[in-house]
């Protein structure tokens, strides 16, 4: 029981980066507000991070999950220079750049211009090998076509085959998402996902024009606003990260969140309302959070950052959790190996390469890790991660970790020529991690929040099952969550 005058207490349930973000956020702006606070971060896992994950191995720096961060989307950015630590991004190789996608068996490189499968730099466009030209012709239909959108939202995969044609979906768009959704196109949110997209074609009649016009903007100073102090060398890179891995960002906040309290290993298995009262006074914290223990925790505000189905899992005696359950997730794995650059016999000019389901392959991408991030490998040795698992396509994620590798180690031969034998290999498996906005998503959260801000006042949901799942969009959603959450106390 809190007694009068005692400090607000806010639980938030997820020590992944969007509970972290919370977590910081509330406190430095309680701080600045002169308000005491005091909180409680609870978290199934043994240690803070969630899916950042960084291993120091051998002079090695690998990262077991994300692996760097779109720099245009500054959260990620701000967070970085708010906890002191901007001197240790850095910057993706510049000669690293060039991503290439796999077709019938062959790597070609992605022409200029191309914005996830949407040409805007035609000429580059119709000289490349990675396109039929009946599937150019029909790409470029887009110029001529009606812009005649239908209301609301539709799934990515029909707005773009609508566009653009199958060909560009199948053989360069899905691939291109795979690394970042692992889903099927034809059921993820446009609006969810790449909204620009859809306002493209409503604001010029065309993907392809709208597109261009969006891209020319850039030039002309609509870049993200810049914080001051930032690096010259980082604001010419599309993807960032850290010298020390991504997990420099976790022990940042760990440091920075040393007057919280942490429950690490406890799974919260309820989030109860309380409603009883003393004098006509509410004599109890409004929430208790249950414990798998059954201890219970409690709490004036509660912010859930846990996966969709297990958000849903607690609120749903409380308020409909639909738009979660209907929010299906995606099992991957990655499988990061290490070789002796004398042994391996394969020279790299880009980033990696993206396979089409058409491919047959069970990989669905593979980074050239030490050739994009030149921090991740001693000079002598090469670093090579590869993805498994995609949207209808998982069980290869789920093989024992021999047969796992003995998969990897094929297509990496059947695609590079590389036969040279690992000095090591790091396997990963993320279950259920991707998750996949499906048509109304958008409108579905918004039908949730707002049922929770009548039936459970105080207690807010976010993160990756939301509103974005990179690590600026997980930043962003929590830090909006910590003020929403310290405004209602």
């Amino acid at each position: 029981m809190r007694r009068i005058g005692e400090a607000e207490h806010i639980v938030i349930i997820g020590g992944g980066i969007s509970g972290l973000s919370s977590a910081f956020y509330l406190q430095r702006e309680a701080e600045r507000q002169g308000k005491e606070l005091r909180l409680t971060i609870v978290d199934g896992a043994d240690s803070l991070g969630g899916k950042i994950n960084t291993l120091q191995r051998d002079g090695f720096v690998i990262e077991r999950g994300p692996d760097s961060f779109l720099s245009r989307k500054l959260p990620t950015i701000e967070l970085a220079m708010d906890l002191g630590i901007e001197d240790e991004l850095t910057a993706q190789n510049q000669s690293g750049k060039t991503a290439f996608i796999m077709k019938e068996g062959k790597l070609h490189p992605m022409p200029k211009g191309l914005v996830l499968g949407v040409p805007t730099d035609l000429e580059a466009f119709m000289a490349s090998g990675l396109v039929s030209e009946e599937g150019k012709r029909r790409a470029l239909q887009d110029l001529e076509m009606p812009g005649d959108a239908p209301e609301g939202d539709e799934s990515l995969g029909g707005f773009l085959s609508r566009r653009l044609g199958a060909e560009i979906v199948q053989h360069v768009t899905e691939p291109l998402l795979a690394g970042i959704y692992a889903g099927n196109l034809s059921k993820l949110s446009i609006q969810a996902t790449f909204p620009l997209f859809a306002e493209a074609e409503r604001q010029h009649g065309s993907l392809i024009r709208g597109t261009q016009h969006q891209q020319q903007n850039k030039g002309k100073g609509a870049q993200p606003a810049w914080p001051e102090g930032l690096r010259e060398e980082l604001k010419g890179s599309a993807f960032l990260s850290f010298k020390r891995g991504l997990s420099s960002l976790v022990d940042a906040l760990d440091k920075a969140l040393a007057g919280a309290e942490r429950r690490l290993g406890e799974t919260v298995t309820a989030l109860v309302k309380n409603d009883s009262k003393e004098d006509g006074k509410l004599a109890e914290a409004r929430y208790e959070i249950v414990l798998e223990s059954g201890e219970r925790i409690a709490a004036d505000g509660v912010i859930i950052t846990a996966q969709g189905f297990h958000a849903a899992s607690l609120l749903e005696p409380h308020v409909d959790a639909a738009a979660l359950h209907a929010v299906d997730y995606v099992t991957v794995a990655n499988v990061v190996m290490a070789f002796d650059k004398a042994t391996f016999g394969v020279d790299f000019a880009g980033s990696g390469f993206l396979v089409p389901r058409s491919e047959g392959l069970r990989i669905t991408a593979c980074t050239w890790t030490s050739t994009k991030w030149l921090h991740t490998s001693p000079d002598d040795k090469v670093l090579l991660r590869c993805y498994v698992g995609r949207s209808g396509d998982e069980e290869a994620a789920k093989l024992p970790d021999d047969e796992l590798k003995q998969a990897v180690l094929e297509d990496i031969a059947k695609s590079m020529g590389i036969t040279a034998k690992p000095i090591f290999t790091e396997i990963t498996r993320l279950p259920r991690s991707m998750p996949q906005y499906p048509v109304g998503h958008l409108d579905n959260i918004a039908g949730l929040r707002e049922s929770m801000a009548k039936e459970l006042p105080g207690v807010y949901v976010t993160g990756a099952a939301f509103g974005g799942v990179g690590l600026p969009d997980c930043i962003r959603q929590g830090k909006e969550a910590a003020f929403s959450a310290l405004s209602e106390l």
